[in-house]
């Protein structure tokens, strides 16, 4: 019998990286300020789970101005896409297979 947990990938077990990568799959792309408030979380705790992602290779960082001020953009690669649908996928069989 297959493993219901298997599939599942360890990155996406952090609501905040979860959260992460649900904005990103459904906005092209999403700058801190707006990640910060949608997920309720502090700059570093954001800042944290930000670079474990992107060292995953899940997400793509832009650093860029608006003006003089410093903005800083997020959007999903074609890696985050495939794992984090693959985690859903696991999460969808694993449900099914509790009921």
């Amino acid at each position: 019998m297959k493993n219901p947990i298997d599939g599942l990938n360890k990155i996406f077990e952090s609501r905040i990286r979860l959260g992460v990568m649900s904005i990103l799959v459904v906005n092209e792309e999403i700058n801190f300020n707006d990640l910060k408030q949608m997920l309720e979380v502090t700059d570093g705790n954001l800042a944290t789970h930000l670079v474990n992602l992107e060292e995953n290779g899940y997400i793509k960082v832009h650093k860029g101005f608006i003006g003089r001020k410093t903005n800083t953009t997020y959007a999903i690669t074609k890696a985050g896409e495939k794992a984090f649908g693959e985690h859903i996928a696991a999460l969808e069989n694993m449900i099914k297979g509790v009921k």
